[in-house]
C-alpha cells in the first residue's frame, strides 16, 4: 500500500472510532426500576404496568434488547415500601417509575440523584417532590393526578346525581399534603349548592366506622371519598358502609365503582402511565427530569354503577349516563 493511501485509511478510521463508541453506547441496555404500591397480582396496576410497557415499546424500547425493568411490589405497608425503594434507588437504575405519593416520598428519601418519574402524585410541589410544577428542580418529575378545583365537580355530581343530598361526608387523609387542600376546595364549593361539608379522617377501619356511623345519624347525607392511598386501601369498608347506610358516594377513582361504589370521576390512570412511559423516554434519551414540568391530567373519566344507584332508589339522569365513560349494570 502506498504511503498516501495508507494515511488515508488511518484517517478515516479514526474519523469512524467516535461513530462507532456513540453507535455502542445508544445500544447499551438501559435499566428502569418500577416501584409500585400494590401486589405482583393486583389486576388495577397490571394494567398500568401494561400500558407504560406498551407505550415504551413505541418509542423503540424492547425489554431484553435495549431495556432491563427492575420490578418492586412493595403493597401498601410503608415500612415495604421505604425498603423496597432503598434497595431499589441502590441499584442505581436509570429511572424509576413511581405511582403514588408515599412511594415517590420513599424514593425521594433514598436518592437525589436517580431520575423519578411518578405516574401519579397528589400536590407534588405540597408534597416537597419538586421546587414547583413549571420548574421540578431536581431529579423528580412526572404527572399529578388532579387539581384541587376537581374537588368542586365531585361535589356538584354528586348533587346531579342525589339531589336531596344536603351534607356531605369527605373522607380525607391529613397525613398527605393533598388532604387538607382538597376538602377546603370542596368546602368553597358547598354553599352555592346548599351543602354542608364533614371532614372524616381515614387514618384506620375503626375510625372511619365510627365517623360514618355517626354521620348516618341525620338524613339527606352523602359521601365523597378524595384521592388517599388510605382510601383504597380501605376500600371495601367504605363501599361497604356507604351501601348499608344508604349513602350515595362519589369516588376520585373508577376502581371504586368497580368494587361496588355509586360514581366516580377522576383521571384516567392508564393515560397517567402512557404518558409516565414519554417521560421516562425522554430521560433515557438525555433530558433531565429537572427539566421536564410536572403536569395536570388531560383525560379524566366518569364511571356509574346502575346496580348500586338502584340499590340506592336513585334515577340516573340521561344527561349524566351519556356523559359517561364507563357504566356498570
Amino acid at each position: 500500500m502506498r504511503r498516501r493511501e495508507f494515511i488515508k485509511v488511518i484517517a478515516c478510521s479514526a474519523a469512524a472510532w467516535p461513530l462507532a463508541a456513540r453507535a455502542q453506547q445508544d445500544e447499551r441496555i438501559r435499566r428502569i426500576g418500577l416501584l409500585l404500591p400494590a401486589s405482583a397480582d393486583d389486576p388495577e396496576f397490571q394494567a398500568r404496568s401494561a400500558a407504560f410497557l406498551q407505550r415504551l415499546a413505541l418509542s423503540g424500547w424492547t425489554i431484553g434488547r435495549n431495556v432491563q425493568l427492575e420490578y418492586r411490589w412493595a403493597g401498601t405497608n410503608p415500612d415495604d415500601i421505604r425498603r423496597q425503594a432503598t434497595e431499589l434507588a441502590a441499584l442505581s437504575p436509570d429511572v424509576i417509575l413511581a405511582a403514588g405519593g408515599a412511594v415517590v416520598g420513599a424514593l425521594q428519601q433514598a436518592t437525589r440523584t436517580v431520575p423519578i418519574v411518578f405516574a401519579t402524585a397528589a400536590d407534588p410541589v405540597g408534597a416537597g417532590f419538586v421546587e414547583s410544577l413549571s420548574r421540578p428542580g431536581g431529579n423528580i418529575t412526572g404527572f399529578a393526578i388532579f387539581e384541587y378545583a376537581i374537588g368542586g365537580k365531585w361535589l356538584e355530581l354528586l348533587k346531579e346525581i342525589s339531589p336531596r343530598t344536603t351534607r356531605v361526608a369527605v373522607a380525607r387523609d391529613l397525613t398527605i399534603a393533598a388532604g387538607p387542600g382538597q376538602f377546603a376546595a370542596i368546602q368553597t364549593v358547598a354553599p352555592s349548592l346548599g351543602v354542608e361539608v364533614i371532614p372524616v379522617n381515614v387514618r384506620d377501619t375503626s375510625e372511619i366506622e365510627r365517623a360514618v356511623v355517626a354521620f348516618a345519624r341525620s338524613p339527606n347525607g352523602g359521601l365523597i371519598v378524595t384521592g388517599t392511598p388510605l382510601a383504597q386501601l380501605h376500600h371495601e369498608l367504605i363501599v361497604t358502609l356507604a351501601a348499608r347506610y344508604k349513602l350515595p358516594a362519589i369516588y376520585f377513582e373508577r376502581f371504586f365503582v368497580a368494587h361496588g361504589g355509586l360514581i366516580s370521576y377522576g383521571a384516567d390512570f392508564l393515560d397517567q402511565f402512557r404518558r409516565a412511559a414519554g417521560y421516562v423516554d425522554r430521560i433515557l434519551r438525555g433530558e433531565k427530569p429537572a427539566d421536564l414540568p410536572v403536569q395536570a391530567p388531560t383525560k379524566y373519566e366518569l364511571a356509574i354503577n346502575l346496580k348500586t344507584a338502584k340499590a340506592l332508589g336513585l334515577e340516573i339522569p340521561p344527561t349524566l349516563l351519556a356523559r359517561a365513560d364507563k357504566v356498570i349494570d
